[in-house]
Parts: structure tokens; C-alpha cells; sequence
């Protein structure tokens, strides 16, 4: 068998799911309008902050929420895919490490260097983690954070 083979052989038989539902899952996974960006976009709205600009391409890493007189941007991250050191964000992959590990710390260095090249174009940048968006404390950080 060639080692093609041998690789996909591998992977059906580590993969609980079948390759039809794999691939349906994968589609679900967003990166727009995700639910802890949704979440964040709604504590906003309550909190008097409408008129954020939504995923600006013409911006170092189309970030989340943008608003633009401010010069201020709120980043939305799910913990797992951009690595946060919470306990979901520090959950290893089973599978296919060898593939979603690196994936995982390229999103972050990624998103190191997208925070820097904005903030070095005189934007300030709040960081919203998935598993803070449940927290009570939230609204009031992001007015600290639209206020200043």
C-alpha cells in the first residue's frame, strides 16, 4: 500500500466520525457570526455602543468589531482555535496533532502580529475571549475600554 494510503487508512480508523460527517462538521465550524461574537455584539448594543463596523478588510486581520471614530477595536477569539490558556483553550487535540498543533500556535503568532500592526497604526485593541462572554463583569470592561 502506498503511503498515501496508509495515511488515510490511519486517519478513518483514529477518526470516530465518518469522513461525510467529518466534513459536515468542519463546514459548521464559522468564522463569522460565531456565538461568543454574536454574545459580545449584543452586550455591546445594550450597553449604548451601536455603529461598530463589522470584519474591516482593508484592516491587518479583518478584525470582529470595529469602531472606527474611536479608533478602537474589539477582537472576538474562541479559546481553542486561537490557544487562550483557559481550560478549553489549553484542550490538545487528539487527532491529527501534528497538523492542529502548529495550526493552533500559527493562529496566534498571527494574531500577535495583527495586534501589533494595528496598534502601531494607532488603533486600541480589547481581546474578548470565548469563555468570557458569559462573565457579568464583561459590559462593564468594554464601556472602560469605549469610554476612555
Amino acid at each position: 500500500m502506498a503511503s498515501g494510503g496508509t495515511a488515510a487508512l490511519w486517519r478513518r480508523q483514529m477518526d470516530k466520525l465518518d469522513p461525510t460527517r467529518r466534513s459536515a462538521n468542519m463546514r459548521a465550524i464559522r468564522g463569522k457570526d460565531t456565538r461568543p461574537e454574536l454574545a459580545v455584539r449584543r452586550v455591546l448594543r445594550k450597553a449604548g455602543f451601536p455603529g461598530y463596523r463589522l470584519h474591516r478588510n482593508d484592516l491587518p486581520g479583518r478584525p470582529d468589531i470595529v469602531y472606527a471614530g474611536r479608533r478602537k477595536i474589539v477582537l472576538v477569539h474562541g479559546c481553542f482555535w486561537h490557544g487562550h490558556d483557559c481550560r478549553e483553550g489549553t484542550r490538545k487535540p487528539k487527532s491529527r496533532t501534528g497538523y492542529w498543533n502548529p495550526k493552533i500556535e500559527g493562529n496566534r503568532a498571527r494574531d500577535l502580529r495583527n495586534v501589533e500592526l494595528l496598534a502601531a497604526a494607532g488603533w486600541s485593541i480589547e481581546t474578548v475571549w470565548e469563555c468570557e462572554t458569559g462573565d457579568p463583569g464583561l459590559p462593564a470592561r468594554l464601556i472602560r475600554f469605549l469610554e476612555i
